[in-house]
């Protein structure tokens, strides 16, 4: 699988469940694990899903690092800080732990959204807000990080 699809709109209960739609359940079956890891987000204030194999690749990358160096030991700390591994209950849920929850600020009404191979999960409202906000300055970002795509491409 290539990536995600799609952006979803869903509730979240006082228990930190969420239930997953059905149309993204049929994308997670092309994954091979059940597990997920979801941990915050390096930039954003929401949270980031995992499948398993994509999780397993970047602390691949981050246990190269050397930890004797004080930047790369800060960074690993700080990148796997809340880190849980999570798994879709027999209801279609997630279980999404209080600091997690807090963290990303999440209430009642949330948006999960695709973002390659990993999902975010956005309260509402912040999710609304920074892709207003971002709209203005996207067609500057596109063509900043894709204008030049295919001319590094061509020999």
């Amino acid at each position: 699988m290539i990536g995600f699809i799609g952006t979803y709109e869903c509730k979240i209960d006082d228990k930190g469940r969420l239930k997953i739609p059905s149309s993204l359940k049929e994308q997670w079956k092309e994954v091979s694990s059940e597990s997920f890891v979801i941990k915050r987000s390096v930039f954003q204030h929401c949270l980031e899903v995992y499948p398993m194999d994509s999780w397993n690749e970047i602390m691949m990358k981050i246990n190269s690092l050397n930890r004797f160096v004080k930047k790369n030991a800060d960074f690993i700390r700080m990148f796997t800080a809340g880190v849980k591994i999570v798994e879709v209950d027999k209801s279609d849920r997630l279980q999404i732990s209080k600091d997690l929850v807090q963290y990303a600020d999440l209430k009642r009404e949330i948006v999960i959204t695709s973002a390659g191979d990993l999902l975010e999960i956005w309260d509402k409202e912040a999710y609304e807000e920074v892709i207003k906000t971002n709209e203005a300055d996207f067609s500057l970002l596109a063509e900043e990080v894709m204008g030049t795509l295919n001319s590094e491409n061509v020999s």
